[in-house]
């Protein structure tokens, strides 16, 4: 059967070589048009050329179109789940940098199509809780500590949700997490 099945990943992946250019140029001269192009010297003669690559991949559990698919799942899978990892190789040493973004892992939805739908909390507290630490525990155990960062509206539509999700984080009360809510609507 493996001769049959193609491995796929819905998701992105890009791979790039670059070079610092230590060279003392102003970014006046080097966008000149009269200065004419000079060879890039870096000052590492040894490795002047680092490795970039950015990979990401969303989750075929829960995926859906936005509006239609919220929250989290009884098996602790969130909507919309996507891990993005940033690999930088540079001297023999490949740094490594991970960020996952999915729905606020609560049930809740929101109707309709119509830009910006109320959302509606489905479940209290307490029957949220083992579907909330479930997703939690995945991904702990992938990633063995994180920092959670709610981007949801503090003030807005989204109050109800943000403060049930802050609210499941306390009932967790998990040392390996770090919750900080960030409502970048009032800051833009």
């Amino acid at each position: 059967v493996d001769f049959w099945v193609i491995p796929i990943i819905q998701g992105f992946v890009q791979v790039e070589e670059l070079v610092v250019n230590y060279n003392e140029t102003s970014d006046e001269e080097r966008s000149s048009p009269e200065t004419p192009p000079k060879d890039v010297i870096c000052v590492d003669d040894i490795h002047p050329r680092f490795t970039v690559a950015l990979i990401s991949r969303r989750s075929r559990h829960r995926a859906g179109m936005r509006y239609k698919r919220r929250g989290v799942d009884t098996d602790g899978h969130v909507a919309n789940y996507v891990e993005t990892e940033q690999l930088i190789h540079v001297h023999s040493h490949t740094l490594s940098f991970v960020q996952t973004r999915g729905s606020v892992p609560v049930f809740w939805s929101q109707a309709g199509y119509r830009y910006n739908p109320r959302p509606r909390i489905e479940k209290g507290q307490k029957d949220t809780m083992p579907y909330f630490a479930a997703h939690f525990e995945k991904q702990l155990k992938l990633y063995t500590k994180q920092v959670i960062i709610n981007l949801v509206d503090q003030n807005g539509r989204e109050k109800i949700i943000g403060d049930t999700f802050l609210k499941q984080v306390l009932l967790y009360n998990n040392p390996n997490l770090t919750y900080v809510s960030f409502d970048f609507h009032e800051h833009w």
